[in-house]
């Protein structure tokens, strides 16, 4: 399972002109589901992500992670995370998640998020168009 995090000042998605999911300041997380995944891992990197210290302290040290500054989450799905760009020009998808299973985690990563933090989604296999202030920029890849 992969998370490319994006430490963001505000963030949005929308499907067919309407807002679906929004945040102020907080994680932009951009969710790849691959094939072995499965909620025990789902679990370590949502742990991972509402952890990960990415947010500045008072001297501007990455000492604080989303959950202590009160931000908030944007969870929105990304096949393409998954991808094998290893050969060729063309990426391969063959590592990703079957789509019933990848909207089972993703749904699941939402679910968990929300039960802790103030979390916005975006919509599963939608044509989506994300958004956002990336803060400084601050970008990371999370794989578990």
């Amino acid at each position: 399972m992969i998370a490319l995090i994006q430490r963001v000042t505000q963030a949005k998605v929308e499907v067919d002109n309407q807002i679906v999911g929004e945040i102020g300041q907080g994680l932009l997380v951009l969710l790849g589901v691959q094939k072995e995944d499965d909620k025990t891992k789902a679990d370590r990197l949502i742990e991972k992500v509402l952890n990960y210290r990415v947010f500045g302290d008072e001297e501007g040290k990455m000492n604080l992670n989303v959950q202590q500054i009160n931000g908030q989450v944007l969870v929105v799905s990304q096949f393409t995370l998954a991808a094998d760009t290893q050969k060729g020009l063309r990426p391969s998808f063959s590592r990703g998640a079957p789509p019933a299973l990848a909207e089972e985690l993703y749904d699941y990563v939402v679910q968990k998020c929300g039960e802790k933090i103030k979390t916005s989604s975006g919509q599963f296999a939608a044509d989506m168009q994300v958004s956002l202030t990336n803060d400084g920029p601050v970008t990371f890849w999370l794989e578990i």
